[in-house]
């Protein structure tokens, strides 16, 4: 028969940290997993500031950047540039492709927009009327032969690219037509933005005054359809508002997340996994002078994803197959983003003699009438129907747990303040404290063993995470060991040492409260 006063423990816990502190960063995610898919791939070595990113909506999608006086053309699959054209006068402001994606205009502060074959490079058309520095060009969806664009003369002009004479002049704008975007769902709509915190809708059938006009309260950097064509995402400021076109120009939302002014605005579309709530979404991707992009999403009212770059962002574009996200900055960088996408298995259909690719042979399903079946690892993955039954796996206890486990409570003390890892030290400590053993062990421990802790403590016991716990217990040692401590040169030293630390802290904090005594008036006032 067992002694009453010994136990058997069918489990062991192993001791734990209770003042664990919890990482800075939230976890991830799925929509931030698929924004941070995009591999960043830096483009250096461009003149100038990245004005505009435009990319073409036909297969290879290319793309091409605007810098200085020059339009660089680049290659989605190798991010490296193909062609240059150089053919400006002056710094280019923006560029615009064709439905089909053979022909792009571009325009220049000289005033001058022209129409490029984009793959010879030679300039087919150009368009003159502009007074002013001309500010955005646009294609019209679907639309080959039309252009409209826009500038600092505050006029904005419908082309008709083939006699290269303007159809109508638009007025309306008081300032400096800064952007622009045509409707995908009518070749007659477009909506430009001005620096008069205007947003204006035109039809290309009336030559008269806009169909529609919103105030974004700031001037206006960039504008852009969604894909609906129903909805207007308008910047500027460090604001990005969304508008209801339909229902006479309702502000649906408005977004402040940027802390200084939104540069450039484009569509995303993440690619969903599942029908439902993972299929495909369409998102608003905005870039603004404090180094951020902001992923929007526009259905739940709410930023998705954020990411920081070292330098201020000027322009940003968006594949159309979603592989691609391009964003230029302030001194001539390109940070492309290449997401990785499964290769095709499928077979060559259109090359009778290919013989496809090679898969990896199937592997025989193991069946109850095989011997095999009953001399299976431990890595053969369960089916649906089996039945699983778990073996409890063996608590690995560390030096401390396991004395703690045969009640020897100085030992323990001793074994985990020897680690010299505080949150082992502090967990110890508090399940001794649990079992009021704590204060017992201190008078038991001999010199060593007292050196020891007393210098965990004060390397410890200022800081906040451990003060609360570890300042009080100071006090009781030094009430419980005075004598030793005054015995002993090395426990002088420590004790030395600890106040030398404690006087430290409290100069920190009569120094944080005299700051907090000087700042918060000035807050007050500022408030008023």
């Amino acid at each position: 028969m067992a002694e009453p006063n010994s136990f058997s423990l069918t489990r062991s816990f192993p001791v734990k940290p209770k003042l664990k502190s919890k990482p800075r960063t939230p976890k991830q995610t799925p929509e931030s997993k698929y924004w941070s898919s995009f591999k960043r791939h830096e483009i250096p070595n461009l003149v100038s500031s990245i004005s505009s990113i435009a990319f073409s909506p036909t297969n290879p999608s290319i793309f091409c950047a605007t810098h200085s006086a020059s339009l660089t053309l680049f290659s989605t699959q190798t991010m490296a540039p193909t062609s240059t054209i150089s053919s400006f006068r002056d710094v280019v402001s923006c560029a615009s492709f064709r439905c089909d994606g053979l022909l792009i205009a571009a325009s220049d502060l000289s005033g001058l927009v022209q129409v490029f074959d984009v793959k010879t490079r030679t300039p087919l058309r150009k368009l003159r009327s502009h007074s002013r520095p001309v500010q955005f060009v646009q294609y019209p969806v679907l639309d080959k032969l039309h252009l409209v664009s826009g500038g600092d003369d505050a006029v904005v002009k419908y082309w008709d690219v083939a006699s290269q004479t303007p159809i109508s002049d638009f007025l309306g704008h008081k300032d400096y037509v800064r952007c622009g975007a045509c409707s995908p769902a009518s070749m007659d709509m477009f909506i430009t933005g001005s620096y008069d915190h205007t947003v204006k809708l035109w039809d290309a059938r009336t030559n008269s005054k806009s169909v529609l006009e919103v105030n974004h309260g700031k001037p206006v950097e960039d504008v852009i359809f969604l894909p609906s064509g129903g909805l207007v995402a308008t910047a500027g400021g460090n604001s990005v508002k969304i508008w209801d076109v339909i229902g006479g120009g309702k502000m649906v939302c408005s977004m402040e997340s940027h802390n200084k002014t939104v540069t450039s605005l484009c569509v995303g579309k993440k690619l969903g996994q599942d029908s439902g709530e993972e299929s495909d979404q369409f998102r608003i991707l905005s870039v603004a002078l404090d180094g951020y992009m902001k992923v929007f999403d526009y259905s739940k009212m709410k930023v998705t994803h954020s990411m920081r770059f070292p330098t201020p962002l000027m322009s940003v574009g968006f594949s159309p197959d979603c592989s691609t996200r391009v964003i230029g900055t302030s001194n001539g960088i390109l940070y492309a983003g290449k997401r990785k996408t499964k290769e095709s298995t499928t077979t060559n259909l259109s090359n009778p003699w290919s013989l496809g690719t090679v898969g990896e042979p199937q592997k025989r399903v193991l069946r109850p009438s095989h011997f095999r079946y009953f001399h299976r690892g431990q890595g053969e993955k369960p089916t649906e129907g089996d039945y699983l039954v778990m073996k409890p796996k063996k608590v690995k206890l560390t030096e401390h747990d396991k004395l703690l486990k045969k009640f020897r409570h100085k030992d323990a003390l001793v074994s985990v303040l020897a680690s010299r890892n505080p949150e082992n030290v502090v967990a110890v400590m508090e399940e001794l404290i649990a079992r009021k053993k704590l204060l017992k062990c201190v008078p038991n421990l001999d010199r060593e063993e007292l050196g020891l802790l007393l210098g965990f403590l004060q390397k410890h016991s200022t800081l906040p995470r451990y003060s609360s716990l570890l300042m009080g217990l100071t006090r009781k040692v030094l009430e419980l060991r005075s004598e030793d401590v005054k015995a002993y040169g090395a426990l002088k030293d420590h004790v030395r040492n600890l106040k030398r630390s404690v006087d430290e802290e409290i100069r920190i904090q009569q120094s944080l409260l005299e700051i907090q005594g000087i700042i918060s008036p000035l807050l007050r006032i500022a408030g008023r």
